[in-house]
């Protein structure tokens, strides 16, 4: 039996859509909020990583994730440089995600949609929170404590608020478009 490809027209179709989505809620759906490590802001960028990912699996989601994010950081002097670091990032909150719901069987999948975006969120905070004390330590040349408290402080509990409204959005959107999505044959 012959695999199908990934890069068909319908796969690169939905990743540059859902690209533009995720990069319109991660710019314009946002409160952004000081600190000395850099910026961090309140978004509902997540919320479409993670639904991109539980939707349309892991390899359109996870694009979609890294790509939209990568653009937001392209078009911020502050962030451009580590563009690269937000499209690994972003890439497996999102992959983590996908896999959780479409091929982890745990229980129904109305409970899965819930777990894969927790794992999802976790991975991209746990991932944020070492980027965030490696870049406060070693290019910003912060004190170790300084980069940690500050990280712990003030990056962590935004991480985690981001989270947890990607979760719910995500859970919510998730169980309310699947059934349309399916009797359109977008998803299966």
């Amino acid at each position: 039996m012959k695999k199908k490809p990934f890069f068909t027209v319908r796969n690169i179709t939905l990743i540059g859509v859902l690209t533009a989505a995720v990069f319109v809620l991660t710019k314009f759906a946002s409160i952004p909020i000081p600190s000395t490590l850099g910026k961090t802001a309140i978004s509902l960028g997540n919320t479409m990583c993670i639904l991109s990912s539980v939707l349309f699996g892991p390899l359109v989601g996870g694009l979609a994730a890294g790509l939209g994010n990568a653009l937001v950081d392209l078009t911020d002097p502050v962030w451009a440089t580590e563009f690269y670091i937000t499209f690994f990032n972003k890439f497996l909150m999102a992959f983590v995600s996908g896999m959780v719901m479409h091929y982890i069987k745990l229980g129904s999948e109305n409970v899965r949609v819930w777990f894969a975006g927790i794992c999802g969120s976790l991975t991209y905070t746990v991932l944020y929170v070492i980027k965030n004390i490696i870049v406060g330590v070693w290019v910003q040349q912060f004190a170790i404590s300084v980069a940690v408290i500050e990280t712990l402080t003030l990056k962590l509990p935004v991480s985690l608020v981001n989270g947890v409204l990607a979760v719910i959005c995500a859970g919510f959107l998730y169980l309310s478009l699947k059934v349309p999505l399916r009797r359109a044959h977008v998803i299966e």
